[in-house]
């Protein structure tokens, strides 16, 4: 039902595993409050995306007191009962530190949805050494977000060093031809190492949403498996 023009999706936790999320930018603060209460009568918990500092100030001050937000991935939670964190299974990776609000945004979507992820930042090929030596434990994920701007070049070096599955995310940092993450998305796309999945610039939260769906199937067809023996 269509609630003041308003019509959230209720029902997207148990038709599709992940919950719902708000896409804050282009929202006023009265909206994001509406939503807010709307959630509230129901007791369901929202993700919110791309919350800016100043938005989120202009909130009534109760209800920025029950979000647990974050500037610098512009997301906010709104907890009314989530699944308490479980094993990982997910890491991610980021080149630099320019890369962390992207990087944040993937694994506080990733916190929503119970999984409590590892962040491996600054790693990026121009000091290789960095990521060579962190090379196990990016192997023991099972999927692996990776999380670069410029010319997007560890996208490929890191489904190389992994079993794993990669997600490249390729970010809008950079300047000249790598301005707005073209380059970056570019060679997420056209990566020579086999199996690297690319989402949208600066799409973290896309990012993550699929890690859970992954997760999700692998863990059910693994119970499934468990029972039969």
């Amino acid at each position: 039902m269509v609630e003041h023009g308003f019509n959230p999706d209720w029902e997207r936790k148990a038709r599709t595993g992940i919950g719902e999320a708000v896409f804050c930018g282009g929202k006023s603060a009265a909206q994001i409050e509406h939503l807010l209460s709307l959630a509230d009568q129901r007791k369901h918990s929202l993700f919110l995306t791309r919350l800016d500092s100043e938005k989120f100030g202009a909130l009534a001050l109760q209800r920025q007191a029950r979000l647990d937000y974050d500037p610098v991935s512009r997301t906010a939670i709104f907890d009314q009962g989530r699944p308490s964190p479980g094993p990982a299974g997910v890491g991610i990776v980021c080149a630099g530190t320019s890369d962390m609000p992207v990087a944040t945004e993937a694994k506080r979507t990733l916190a929503f949805h119970g999984i409590d992820a590892s962040l491996v930042a600054d790693v990026g090929v121009a000091g290789l050494w960095r990521l060579t030596e962190r090379a196990d434990e990016l192997s023991a994920w099972r999927v692996v977000i990776a999380v670069a701007g410029m010319e997007g070049a560890l996208f490929s070096v890191v489904a190389g060093l992994v079993p794993g599955l990669v997600i490249a995310v390729p970010t809008s940092v950079g300047y000249g031809v790598a301005s707005g993450g073209a380059a970056a998305l570019s060679s997420a796309l056209a990566s020579c190492a086999p199996g690297v999945v690319t989402v949208n610039i600066d799409n973290g939260f896309g990012a993550a949403v699929a890690a859970v769906k992954i997760l999700s199937r692998l863990n059910r067809l693994e119970a499934n498996t468990t029972g039969l023996v």
